[in-house]
């Protein structure tokens, strides 16, 4: 599969990279996106700012899911609105992913922050950027193309203290202090970005909460004394004799491993209120400057992680909802305090979606859809049907989450998902039937279904640019 992805993505390189052209629009809003690291669905209620001013005054999406449940080819995925086997960035490290795949294969040129700026937005990214920037493959003091304000840690990034910042080009460190605490500062920085732009602006803000290690705020280091990992149907999931074979390697739930898992529960908590702190930083800045009523504010993440679901300790890059469905909430101009939005939705459809409210047209390689009609409660006749999930086991390495999840290619559609890996084995869920994804039917499943299922699949796999736009409403 990896040869396979690297052949598709060098023909792609040898097209003319396509460059986005502005689209004239009568309203010229903000934009901010922060985007946590590794959130799962599901927790939003313990963040009071988020729950009442995101959750309340705007548009949930029920069912938001990732092109891969690992942070690097999702990022890759948000900023380009590419699945994975059309971007290339296969894992989070050189040389099949990260940031030094990223930058190797020039993909900086044309991404949401490039398309903006053309459209006359001042940008900003602050926070993550990508996995292993800069690390060999530029200065630190590098800046890529497309952001006016660019303010992303260069050493330390999950530690949340002791990290170095690199501030448009200029290297500072930063210590221990209560003030020094990474969403804090990146906090302070959005209030700056916002309060002094006198033109429409883009503010990409990646806080690292609650990414392990999970180290909060001082201030927070005791919040959550009592909370436990929910114990859904899928927690410590008894019978597995119908799985795949990784699956059957994970042992049941020792009580030392329970404790750990709601031990990183609570951490994972702790971190989110520093970043549930730095939404409303944001949004006192918005409404202080008097722009919050004309400024679309999306709070999302790149992918979800377990916590004792199906046997996983913890981590991601599995194919069960844990992993690749994750929050995404909207509020702004037009948008229906407190609705829900039941259609499906992916990370790719992010920068379409913050492309066509700024006026910005995206370029023909973009394989995602606008959400724009969705937050007015205008969904189009004809919608996305499916998701595709991609993911490629990087080279004798074990995976992110831990678990040796073989490398697979799956769909996400509204009643099903259907898996398959590279060992040759199956996954086939009902979810109407089977919600929690606890009973395999891929030996037992009727053999036309199996057969519509894999040929949707194919036909995801083999999307490319607009085909994609095709693929994802075929029933």
């Amino acid at each position: 599969m990896l040869k396979a992805l690297s052949r598709l993505v060098c023909l792609l390189l040898l097209l003319p990279a396509a460059e986005p052209t502005v689209a004239q629009s009568q309203s010229r809003p903000n934009i901010v996106v922060i985007m946590a690291d590794d959130l799962e669905t599901g927790t939003l209620h313990h963040f009071p700012t988020i729950t009442q001013q995101l959750v309340a005054q705007g548009a949930s999406f029920d069912r938001h899911f990732v092109t891969n449940s690992w942070c690097c080819p999702s990022r890759s995925s948000i900023l380009r609105s590419q699945h994975v086997h059309s971007h290339g960035v296969l894992t989070n490290t050189a040389p099949e992913g990260g940031f030094h795949r990223f930058h190797e294969l020039g993909l900086e040129r044309s991404t949401l922050g490039t398309w903006m700026q053309q459209a006359g937005y001042r940008t900003a990214l602050m926070g993550k950027f990508l996995n292993h920037y800069p690390g060999n493959s530029a200065p630190e003091t590098y800046v890529p193309p497309g952001w006016n304000d660019w303010r992303v840690p260069v050493r330390a990034l999950y530690e949340e203290y002791g990290y170095r910042l690199n501030e448009n080009g200029a290297l500072r460190d930063y210590g221990w202090a209560e003030q020094d605490y990474l969403s804090d500062v990146l906090a302070g920085h959005a209030r700056s970005f916002i309060t002094a732009s006198d033109q429409p602006f883009f503010l990409y803000l990646n806080p690292v909460g609650p990414h392990n290690p999970a180290n909060p705020a001082f201030r927070h280091a005791e919040a959550f004394p009592m909370e436990v990992a929910p114990r859904t149907p899928s927690y410590d999931q008894d019978d597995i004799s119908a799985e795949p074979l990784w699956m059957q390697m994970q042992p049941p739930l020792s009580p030392r491993a329970e404790a750990a898992v709601d031990e990183r529960h609570r951490a994972r908590l702790r971190s989110m209120l520093g970043v549930d702190d730095l939404v409303g930083s944001v949004l006192r800045a918005l409404e202080e400057s008097g722009k919050l009523e004309n400024t679309y504010v999306f709070f999302t993440s790149d992918n979800g992680f377990h916590l004792g679901t199906h046997r996983i300790k913890h981590g991601k890059t599995t194919p069960f909802d844990e992993a690749i469905r994750v929050p995404l909430v909207v509020r702004g101009p037009g948008v229906a305090p407190g609705s829900t939005v039941a259609h499906m939705s992916a990370t790719i459809d992010l920068a379409p979606t913050v492309a066509e409210l700024g006026g910005a047209t995206v370029p023909d390689f973009a394989e995602g859809r606008s959400l724009a009609p969705l937050l007015r409660g205008q969904p189009p006749p004809e919608w996305r049907r499916q998701v595709l999930v991609e993911f490629v086991r990087p080279a004798n390495r074990m995976s992110a989450a831990q678990t040796p999840v073989p490398a697979y290619q799956a769909l996400r559609t509204e009643q099903y998902t259907y898996v398959r890996y590279e060992t040759g084995e199956r996954q086939l869920y009902d979810l109407d039937a089977d919600p929690y994804q606890l009973d395999n039917l891929a030996m037992s499943a009727d053999l036309s279904l199996l057969a519509r299922l894999d040929e949707r699949l194919s036909a995801m796999v083999a999307c490319s640019g607009a085909t994609c736009r095709q693929a994802d409403r075929v029933e």
